[in-house]
């Protein structure tokens, strides 16, 4: 029988979705506070339709970087981009975020998340958190800053990919003045768009393409939702949005580095359990030509309680390296020979011989541990012809 097709991003977020709905509904909140009352999770079709489905496309475009989600709301977004195993920053200011942040901190305590949670003002100062993210998640937010471009150019500098939506206008509030045509934004006052004195910039699609561009991106995708043509920037029956996937110009390269399968959360920002099989997958230059695969990592005394030695075999693209073994505890490095093969990337597979089993304390099947917050972990280097 053929494999099965692999699920989409779409049905992946939907799965996500009803999870985290049974969640919220098990974890109550201050009384005096609401739940992000929007479906956040709704948003990655577009990304999907951008992406023809291919979660393995925004895996790649992610690289071995964390994403940065900006406006996180309650963290369904940031939480489920986790779930597909990457490290996920989410960013909000407490005093407009609709709960004040208690949606996102109960959530990461119930789902046990690594997610890392920062207030960020990015009107008064868009620091962010990381100088480097592989994507970033920008959906509802352009609007409700007062200084979009400086936000965008800052974003462009950090991250590689960005994937953002916002109310767009082609009307004018009285939907007879028609800016279609022009790269012109609205400003709207206090109380003209939903009474919320958040909201600031409404810009024509002329305009939002071009901030875009001039903030240092390339567009690769563009679609709108809702009645473009005639939408206007305060009533309900003209709201329109906007989707754009863009590739920065500014942003440096990926580290060329990614977690596959067979890894625990992060913890502490620096480190990971393994499983007792894991994999990586790393870019590679060129073919690989014959090359020596290094990967660093730390064994603690207990994965010696019941054996006194621990045999860690390798493939790389399929093909057996020579495997190592290991009998003391503290920090290792693996070193292994690469024979030619013709490819682009590399993925590398380790198995354990053994693990430690789960407990009631934790259930997870631990492996061994690898230090993420310095060199890299795992790497090859070539021999000269």
């Amino acid at each position: 029988m053929p494999a099965a097709k692999p699920p989409t991003l779409r049905e992946q977020a939907n799965r996500f979705h009803e999870r985290l709905t049974a969640v919220k509904q098990q974890t109550p909140l201050n009384p005096r506070v609401t739940w992000y009352p929007w479906p956040s999770l709704s948003q990655m079709a577009m990304l999907d339709e951008f992406l023809q489905g291919d979660t393995a496309a925004l895996i790649k475009m992610i690289g071995r970087d964390p994403v940065l989600d900006v406006g996180c709301g309650d963290g369904d977004i940031a939480f489920f981009l986790e779930s597909l195993g990457v490290q996920v920053d989410a960013i909000d200011h407490a005093p407009t975020n609709n709960n004040h942040l208690l949606g996102v901190h109960a959530l990461k305590q119930k789902l046990g998340s690594s997610v890392r949670i920062h207030e960020v003002d990015l009107d008064m100062r868009p620091t962010l958190p990381s100088s480097t993210y592989g994507f970033t998640l920008m959906l509802g937010v352009l609007y409700h800053l007062k200084n979009p471009f400086l936000v965008l150019e800052a974003l462009a500098r950090a991250s590689r990919y960005i994937f953002l939506s916002t109310r767009i206008a082609s009307l004018g509030p009285d939907r007879k003045t028609d800016f279609s045509a022009l790269p012109l934004a609205y400003l709207v006052e206090e109380d003209e768009l939903n009474n919320d004195e958040t909201n600031f910039w409404i810009f024509s699609e002329k305009a939002l393409q071009r901030v875009v561009r001039r903030a240092g991106w390339d567009v690769l995708h563009y679609a709108t939702l809702g009645p473009a043509a005639t939408a206007d920037p305060v009533s309900t029956e003209g709201d329109a949005r906007a989707y754009i996937l863009a590739k920065s110009r500014l942003a440096g390269p990926p580290r060329g580095f990614r977690l596959r399968r067979g890894w625990h959360p992060l913890e502490d920002n620096a480190w990971r359990w393994s499983e007792r099989i894991f994999s990586m997958e790393l870019d590679t230059s060129a073919s690989l030509q014959p090359a020596t695969l290094r990967f660093a990592f730390q064994l603690p005394e207990i994965v010696f309680a019941r054996t006194p030695a621990l045999n860690l075999a390798v493939r790389i693209n399929g093909v057996p390296l020579a495997s190592g073994i290991y009998s003391s505890p503290g920090k290792h490095q693996y070193v292994g020979s690469v024979p030619p093969l013709d490819a682009d990337t590399a993925i590398v597979e380790f198995e354990l011989d053994h693990a430690i089993a789960p407990t009631d304390q934790d259930r997870r099947e631990l492996g061994l541990i690898v230090d993420f917050s310095g060199e890299p972990a795992v790497e090859l280097s070539y021999s000269s012809r």
